[in-house]
């Protein structure tokens, strides 16, 4: 496929940029849809130097929620933290009346932790790495 004259495409990423780019959509989805209240939804842990050793990141907006990244460090696995989390940012996401908690991982990663915890499969998409995929999990909220 050949580029596009004047739009040249780069693996540097912006920050600031990422950041306006995430601001002026959301800023469209409000306006689209009357639903504002996009909210960050996030936990993160830290050992006593600093070092994070789990978290879990996401937003909530028009009565849903995304968990967009969870992660828990290797030594910690299968501890539990990783269901505290996503227990807990369900609990919040209630509380924000959402009616429904989404999340991708990929079939290398946690798509059994989701199904135990109640997650049903929407959708998935093959070769998302290559040889691998993506999977799409909900779960509604009572």
């Amino acid at each position: 496929m050949e580029a596009v004259p004047g739009i040249l495409i780069s693996d540097i990423e912006d920050e600031a940029a990422v950041a306006e780019l995430r601001d002026r959509l959301v800023a469209h989805n409000v306006e689209s849809t009357g639903y504002g209240q996009y909210r960050s939804l996030s936990c993160f842990l830290r050992d006593p130097e600093g070092r994070l050793q789990a978290g879990i990141s996401g937003f909530s907006w028009g009565g849903y929620a995304m968990i967009e990244w969870l992660w828990v460090s290797p030594p910690l696995q299968g501890a539990g933290l990783g269901s505290q989390l996503v227990r807990a940012a369900e609990a919040e996401v209630r509380a924000r009346r959402c009616r429904v908690i989404r999340v991708n991982t990929h079939t290398f990663q946690a798509p059994e932790f989701y199904r135990k915890l109640g997650y049903e499969q929407i959708g998935y998409a093959e070769d998302t790495p290559i040889d691998h995929g993506e999977v799409f999990f909900a779960k509604r909220l009572p």
